[in-house]
């Protein structure tokens, strides 16, 4: 059967054609985990991908069995433009919370890291999308698991940045809200150097 992170990868390399490098990060007691960037594209974003994540299902802490090929599978994209290399680590990090903290990805989902997502950065948490910006992955189909009812496929999350401030409105009002007031600022979430949209 091929490897999970290597049907990932060509599938975002089908998605987002160009010159792409990357760092494999392992943390202790984890698997390791693939960082890709890609691009920049002909608008200049560059897009930066985990594939690793989705070489087991996920499943709560609190779950007591944990089924290995039924659960939610899941990988996550950065978008930025200009890029920021330094983040390939910080987005290692993030893709690791399903095995270090048993924390299930998926949309609306909020990570606060307390700490820059890059050095110099005002954001210091990040919100998941639910924009399908890459189709998702049917791993039954490519090959990669046995044929069975409830193997979910591998969906693509956007990493949305949040400031403090925005990461604490998140948690206070929800996520559409702060999508909302994200939507009437036209806050442009590519740009790594935003300031919060609660300032303007």
């Amino acid at each position: 059967m091929p490897a999970v992170p290597d049907l990932v990868r060509s599938h975002l390399a089908a998605a987002y054609p160009g010159p792409v490098a990357g760092a494999s990060v392992t943390f202790l007691g984890t698997r390791p985990l693939n960082v890709d960037r890609f691009g920049p594209d002909r608008t200049g974003v560059v897009r930066y991908a985990t594939a690793g994540v989705s070489q087991e299902p996920m499943h709560p802490a609190t779950a007591t069995v944990a089924d290995p090929l039924r659960g939610p599978r899941a990988e996550l994209v950065l978008s930025l433009r200009p890029g920021r290399d330094e983040v390939l680590r910080t987005l290692a990090v993030l893709a690791a919370t399903p095995q270090v903290e048993g924390l299930v990805l998926g949309a609306g989902a909020t990570i606060d890291l307390r700490q820059p997502l890059w050095p110099g950065a005002r954001v210091s948490a990040v919100l998941l999308g639910d924009d399908e910006l890459v189709p998702p992955l049917d791993l039954v189909a490519a090959g990669a698991v046995p044929d069975r009812d409830g193997v979910e496929p591998v969906r693509f999350y956007p990493v949305l940045p949040m400031t403090n401030d925005e990461a604490a409105l998140a948690r206070a009002r929800g996520a559409g809200h702060l999508r909302q007031l994200w939507r009437d600022a036209d806050t442009d979430l590519l740009d790594p150097q935003r300031v919060s949209a609660l300032t303007r």
